[in-house]
């Protein structure tokens, strides 16, 4: 077993975790650097709105920009100089901040959202309605949407459908990932014993059939392995992580702990909603069957070429049903029960992405049948097809086949 495999077993874990967690670190990093902003303003309009705190220090000035600029060297050097001219109300574009660096977007977001409260607070007043702040406020819809979904019991369940899509989305990204990489591990895995030679040795015991089927079942079984050992991991790193993230004694998150604690409790109703080992099953039946599709046609690429510029030419007409299947799947979760989700779910080199979108959107029974039905069908079509290319094609050296040549293997 090579060392890189170990390593992105236990890595990509890692990285799920840090890909999730970074969101809240990022929002706990905040820039920390005190700024001291100059203010010149012509209108006499924004000296309340602009206040200090902490971080952001204002200045307000009436020298001229230039004498500003000029006195900001050295020891005096200030972040920015906040030039107003114009009633901002009426012309949104009359203030500038200027720099002798590059100012982030973080300070400019800043002044921009202070400014603009102001500028609204102008707006507001400047109809001369009394209580209209307050009537906006309350004008101001808040709609919160309860979907529930009916048990076959008669019960109800709390349901979220943006929670489906999230998870449907996962799950055909994953099947998606799992496809592309382990049947390019069987191409190559079979170009490699090809160019080595190793095959020749081999096939004095076992048939070239026998020797296919082989690797692409081990390489399946490594997968599924692999991808049991990545959900555990993940499990644990998070658990790690959220106790780390959330350690030590904080007031103000022990007086919105049970805030916290209400909304985890209403994720969990959402998710309890769903058919969780519906969702798994289906998934490793999906996982394999189109593995199983996509690999055998990895194989028999493999086994017609003798390196990896030759096998670019076969693998194109492979790639597009994958890909074409990610398109598919942006269009279906939004729409899971049109024709163009149930067609493209069907289909066998795009049902495994497409149907594990609409599985959270509880697909009928018989489509899920009929589209297990024809993946089969089509894995052991395509099967055959490749073992009557890697049967020949596994002995051949130092040619490059063309698609009518190929074509001639398979109807030997």
């Amino acid at each position: 077993m090579k060392k890189s495999f170990i390593l992105l077993t236990f890595l990509t874990p890692v990285l799920f975790v840090a890909l999730m967690l970074l969101p809240s670190i990022i929002m706990q990093m905040q820039d920390q650097t005190k700024k001291h902003i100059v203010v010149i303003d012509r209108t006499g309009l924004y000296r309340d709105a602009l206040p200090s705190n902490d971080i952001y220090t204002f200045d307000f000035t009436d020298v001229p920009a230039e004498q500003v600029r000029e006195q900001g060297r050295g020891d005096k050097a200030f972040t920015a100089l906040l030039y107003i001219t114009d009633n901002l109300a009426e012309n949104p574009r009359g203030a500038t901040l200027y720099s002798d660096k590059q100012l982030n977007v973080e300070l400019k977001q800043y002044v921009e959202n202070l400014l603009g409260k102001r500028v609204e607070e102008q707006k507001i007043e400047a109809y001369h309605i009394p209580g209209l702040r307050q009537i906006i406020a309350d004008s101001k819809a808040d709609l919160d949407i309860a979907t529930i979904k009916w048990g076959a019991d008669g019960g109800e369940q709390e349901a979220s459908a943006e929670m489906a899509l999230a998870i449907g989305m996962v799950a055909a990204m994953m099947i998606y990932m799992f496809i592309i990489m382990y049947g390019a591990q069987v191409m190559n895995g079979v170009m490699q014993e090809k160019s080595n030679r190793i095959v020749e040795v081999i096939v004095s015991s076992v048939r070239p059939f026998e020797l296919m089927m082989g690797k692409i079942v081990g390489i399946a079984l490594v997968g599924l392995t692999q991808f049991l050992m990545w959900g555990v991991l993940t499990l644990v790193l998070m658990g790690v992580g959220s106790m780390l993230l959330g350690g030590g004694f904080d007031p103000q998150a022990m007086q919105q702990a049970g805030a916290a604690q209400g909304m985890a409790a209403e994720v969990y109703g959402m998710l309890s909603s769903f058919d969780w080992l519906q969702i798994g099953i289906l998934f490793v039946a999906y996982f394999l069957g189109g593995y199983l599709l996509y690999a055998s046609l990895y194989a028999g690429i493999g086994s017609a070429v003798d390196n990896e510029t030759d096998a670019n030419q076969f693998t194109m007409p492979i790639t597009l049903p994958i890909l074409l299947a990610i398109f598919a799947a942006l269009y279906s979760v939004r729409s899971p029960e049109s024709s163009f989700a149930f067609w493209f779910s069907i289909i066998p080199f795009t049902s495994p992405v497409v149907m594990m979108v609409r599985l959270p959107f509880d697909v009928p029974g018989w489509e899920i049948a009929l589209s297990l039905g024809v993946l089969v069908l089509s894995f052991i079509g395509s099967t055959w097809l490749a073992g009557k290319i890697y049967r020949t094609g596994i002995f051949m050296y130092g040619k490059k086949p063309s698609w009518k040549e190929i074509w001639k293997w398979v109807r030997y």
